[in-house]
């Protein structure tokens, strides 16, 4: 029968105490408790351990023996014990986060500077993505994107305040093509599209009209998956494109870009920090949530 390793705390308490009585306090069980640990570790090896009178406890040969290749290994573990608990409390290894790319304020820099200031012993891997990602499939600790689409099992932190989308255009496209008084007449103007991948249909602008929402299926001259080329595009004149206000907000304000249909641009809740549950957040993720409450 192999031998109950359970029982060995109590074989050293009593060992190192030479009494039962204090190796049950220093445990925190009762006395009969470490007897009958002892007396199964000592019938699993077939010999007595302890020799027992009414007035002191000592070690047989074979409990020295036992005693002598036992208590160097169990403090080796209660060092590693130790060592591993520690590291645990402190933010460490690597931190993997899946980001929506028109997560602006998020991905603009400070925040994640003072994070890493804040945590040294952490490795940052951020995947800048828009596909519609499984966190716990893809093995990432968390990810960042609009409120709206996040499944209602995680739990979400917000990082940004509430958001708009806005259809802009260069002012010489302005003056060229005339201003669009509705989204129905974005049909005569040339668009320049967002989509995820190749072969699939172009993302619909949304708008709101009347506290309703609705979209309109535009037919952009010019679709890509990636936002700077449709702001460069817009910069030059090749039309009106779509997208969140934080990604123009530069050129808006220097007069680059103008707004356009902007009665029909409502906003929304904005970027949020979504993990799964759980009951004790890792040190590395619960350093970055205690940072972005703190912001």
């Amino acid at each position: 029968m192999t031998p109950d390793l359970k029982a060995l705390p109590a074989f050293l308490a009593v060992a190192e105490t030479r009494s039962f009585r204090a190796a049950a306090e220093r445990l925190g069980v009762t006395r009969p408790a470490v007897s009958q640990a002892i007396g199964g570790l000592e019938a699993d090896l077939g010999q007595a351990l302890f020799r027992r009178t009414t007035r002191s406890v000592s070690l047989t040969e074979a409990g020295e023996a036992l005693h002598r290749a036992v208590a160097p290994a169990m403090a080796e573990i209660g060092t590693a014990l130790r060592t591993a608990r520690d590291r645990e409390a402190r933010p460490g290894g690597q931190l993997r986060l899946a980001v929506s790319s028109i997560a602006e304020e998020f991905l603009a820099g400070p925040m994640l500077a003072a994070y890493a200031a804040a945590c040294p012993g952490v490795q940052i891997d951020i995947t800048v993505t828009d596909e519609e990602h499984d966190i716990v499939a893809g093995g990432f600790d968390a990810g960042v994107r609009l409120g709206e689409v996040i499944e209602q099992d995680m739990v979400a932190i917000p990082v940004s305040g509430p958001q708009r989308q806005l259809a802009v255009c260069a002012p010489a496209y302005l003056a060229r093509a005339g201003r669009p008084a509705h989204p129905r007449e974005l049909a005569r103007h040339r668009c320049i599209g967002w989509r995820p991948a190749p072969g699939v249909a172009p993302y619909r602008w949304e708008f709101a009209e009347g506290g309703r929402d609705f979209a309109v299926a535009v037919q952009p001259e010019i679709t890509t998956n990636e936002m700077g080329l449709m702001i460069r595009l817009a910069l030059a004149g090749a039309g009106i494109t779509f997208g969140m206000a934080e990604s123009f907000r530069p050129h808006l304000e220097r007069g680059a870009l103008v707004p356009v249909l902007e009665e029909f641009c409502p906003r929304f809740p904005g970027f949020y920090l979504y993990f799964p549950s759980r009951r004790n957040l890792a040190p590395k993720l619960r350093a970055l949530v205690d940072l972005l409450r703190a912001r």
